[in-house]
């Protein structure tokens, strides 16, 4: 009997029928695939809406940023040779609704990642749990144990309703205005495999937030966000919420935007759906790049999209779920496990205390408290996790939540068992302080298992914290409280955007090889739900990122106001001034004189992101090159400030002018007697770059390419305001990266 087949009989019975018959389609067209009587392109979108990514392996090396090492899976060692698809190793990403785990779910998990993984767990900025180098030939099985405790992959990836998200504190707040679990619970389930979510050109995400101030829920970068509010009306409260639609980051982020100041309860579910069919029906199909709501939203307009939406809510036929869940808000309530106490006044040590003043916070139940567990780069490994279920069984119940920080909460602790618990965590390497602080940074993946990534962000996070976790007995409280995100590409998967000091991945030349780089990244900020967005205002080499910083936090804590944010700081002293310390860092050496520079981080291969080789004829190409991709990075800067200072016409005029600097910098090689007529860059530009696809990204396309066509037809990107503004600054950034990574393929070709 296979393990396959035990598995199916094992648990029969013990999975909903629905979801089981799901599962077991998945695996007949897994069959059919292999076959041949299955179109790559629908199977790929079978596997992605059943939680199934191919993901980047390496040749069979993890880097963890803190070391690498060759790993051997079920489906066989990975360093032999080229392998087939079906040898490759997978990641599968499990949906966690809202971050809420059972100690029995918890488990099962452990179990999988142990039989099936590299025995790593990671919680994603979702609050998912994903499992690397899986075979996909069991994926079914995992699929069958996760369905047989009450959790299902479907739609954790692919076009669709992904993980609702929700404030992990949500029920025990002391700031709510009301309890949303209930609500986002009832959506969840819901818009699962609904009719009406399956025709998306693209994801969409949904997040709740129980109050408007704090970062918990940031639904101001969602598609479709929830934020609880009340109102009184003949003298009875009422429950709803401000909706807001259109929010997202990637590569070129928008704020959500307002549909409705108080949608009542009772409408939630179906203005999601009329949401959603709108989408479905309207929202780009064939060009990805501009395919998520956002951009329907901004191109027809609040007022038409909201106009459409209210049209097709009156077309929705009557469904009873709308308003059933109502009747009882209170099967999402969790019950302790012990009763209220207080912790007994005395000293319960140094390292006691440091966790408890960043990691424990009071619940308005008096006698409780939550307690975070932090996770360094968002990973346990499965004895942690299995020590994490029975602390929850002595403790507290099923009360843990994965968080959008890629760490765990307890909840419902009674407080003279905290230092128990903290005891016990130090046990298993997880009683680490520094929750919510500067050393507390959120990671995607980056190059060491995406395939988008360009720069090692989880290598940078382990060496920032390693670096800052050594400083933190002296670090000023003010520079302690700040948030550093890291994604290895413009794609913001580590919400980059939205953090005090953020950095995305790109790479550079110098001398004829490539140099992992990261974007700096200031005017982002968490609170709010994420009521602002950064902007990269310059490039620095990776191995230097700790040094740069160290000089931020330094020239925040000496040159700050009394109670001034790092996002106040910025806006005062400009970025003209936040630029000079990224230009005392941007130096690389020789690969002579420092070969260290020419490798990432937890990776000591020397850097790439394909093969790449150096012409003798390149000398003659670099220094203008070069000088014109420097010249364009410097008109983005100068972009900047001119928004800053409120000069949105010049400010989008100066964005568009750094497009057509890096336009002609690599179009001039075909032409040396190309000008400056714009019109004649962008068509010399297109007909050598474009068309012959040079200026290509693999995933990405001819997307940057647009920003330029469009800011061009755009009579020199005259933006009117300054989002527009913004918005274009953060094209001609990613244009000027994307003439780099050109720029390094040149020279590759050159013979």
């Amino acid at each position: 009997m296979s393990v396959a087949s035990s598995w199916k009989q094992r648990l029969e019975g013990k999975i909903r029928e629905d979801w089981a018959r799901e599962i077991d389609i998945y695996e007949t067209q897994i069959e059919l695939r292999k076959k041949g009587k299955l179109e790559e392109r629908l199977f790929a979108e079978t596997r992605l809406r059943r939680g199934v990514y191919g993901q980047r392996y390496d040749n069979g090396q993890r880097h963890d940023g803190e070391k690498t090492q060759t790993l051997a899976f079920p489906c066989g060692e990975l360093t032999k040779g080229p392998i087939t698809v079906w040898d490759a190793p997978w990641m599968m990403r499990v949906k966690i609704p809202m971050g809420r785990m059972t100690a029995e779910q918890l488990e099962v998990h452990c179990d999988l990642a142990e039989e099936y993984s590299d025995q790593i767990l990671h919680v994603t900025t979702r609050q998912d749990i994903q499992l690397h180098f899986i075979h996909i030939e069991d994926t079914p099985d995992l699929m069958r144990r996760l369905a047989a405790v009450g959790i299902t992959s479907r739609e954790a990836c692919g076009n669709s309703v992904r993980n609702v998200t929700a404030c992990p504190y949500a029920g025990v707040c002391s700031d709510e205005t009301f309890d949303v679990m209930p609500y986002a619970n009832a959506i969840t389930f819901f818009l699962l495999g609904h009719d009406d979510t399956q025709d998306f050109g693209r994801k969409f995400k949904i997040a709740f937030s129980g109050c408007k101030d704090n970062p918990c829920g940031l639904t101001n970068f969602h598609d479709l966000g929830c934020i609880a509010k009340q109102r009184v009306v003949d003298g009875k409260i009422e429950r709803g919420f401000e909706f807001y639609v259109g929010g997202g980051l990637g590569s070129v982020p928008q704020m959500a935007q307002q549909f409705d100041d108080f949608l009542p309860e009772a409408e939630l579910l179906p203005m999601a759906q009329a949401v959603c069919r709108v989408f479905g029906r309207l929202g780009e199909k064939d060009n990805r790049a501009r395919a998520r709501i956002k951009f329907l939203v901004k191109k027809l307009g609040i007022e038409e999209f909201r106009r459409l939406v209210l049209e097709e809510r009156q077309k929705l036929r009557t469904d009873p779920r709308w308003t059933a869940f109502l009747a009882d808000l209170s099967n999402t309530d969790e019950r302790p496990l012990k009763g209220p106490s207080t912790l007994a006044p005395g000293s319960y040590g140094v390292a006691f205390e440091r966790w408890q003043r960043s990691n424990v916070r009071p619940q308005r139940q008096a006698g409780y408290s939550t307690a975070t567990v932090t996770l360094p780069l968002g990973d346990f490994t499965p004895t942690q996790g299995r020590g994490i279920a029975d602390l929850m069984r002595r403790y507290t119940g099923d009360s843990l939540r994965t968080t959008v920080d890629q760490n765990l909460v307890f909840r419902w602790v009674p407080n003279a068992d905290l230092p128990a618990l903290h005891a016990e965590l130090t046990a298993l390497g997880l009683g680490d302080a520094g929750a919510d602080t500067i050393s507390d940074i959120t990671s995607c993946p980056g190059t060491d298992t995406c395939k988008l990534g360009i720069s090692s962000s989880r290598g940078l996070a382990g060496e920032l914290r390693r670096h800052l976790k050594l400083a933190e007995d002296k670090r000023d409280a003010a520079a302690d409280a700040l948030h550093i995100k890291c994604s290895g590409c413009f794609n913001s998967c580590g919400q980059h955007h939205v953090a005090d000091i953020g950095f995305l991945g790109v790479s550079r030349n110098v001398g004829g090889r490539r140099v992992p780089h990261f974007q700096l990244v200031v005017g982002g900020e968490l609170a709010g739900n994420a009521r602002s967005y950064g902007l990269a205002i310059g490039a620095v080499p990776s191995k230097r990122v700790p040094e740069v910083v160290d000089r931020l936090t330094q020239a925040y804590v000496s040159g700050k106001l009394p109670d001034e944010s790092f996002l106040k700081f910025v806006g005062r002293v400009g970025k003209k001034e936040i630029r000079k310390i990224v230009d005392e860092f941007n130096h690389v050496p020789p690969y002579e004189e420092d070969p260290s520079f020419y490798s990432d981080w937890g990776d000591p291969r020397e850097y790439t992101i394909g093969d790449m080789g150096v012409g003798e004829c390149a000398g003659e190409v670099v220094p203008f090159t070069q000088f014109g991709l420097a010249a364009s990075e410097r008109e983005v800067f100068e972009a900047q400030v001119l928004l800053d200072e409120g000069k949105i016409k010049e400010a989008g005029e100066r964005a568009y002018s750094a497009m057509l600097q890096a336009a002609r910098a690599l179009a001039r090689q075909n032409n040396q007697n190309l000008g400056e007529d714009p019109a004649e860059i962008v068509s010399e530009f297109k007909a050598h770059l474009v068309d012959t696809k040079v200026f290509w990204d693999p995933f990405a396309g001819a997307k940057f390419a647009q920003y330029l066509f469009r800011a061009h037809s755009d009579s020199g990107a005259k933006a009117s305001t300054k989002e527009g503004a913004h918005q274009l600054i953060e094209e001609a950034q990613l244009f000027v990266d994307a003439a780099h990574q050109a720029y390094t393929r040149i020279g590759a070709a050159v013979p």
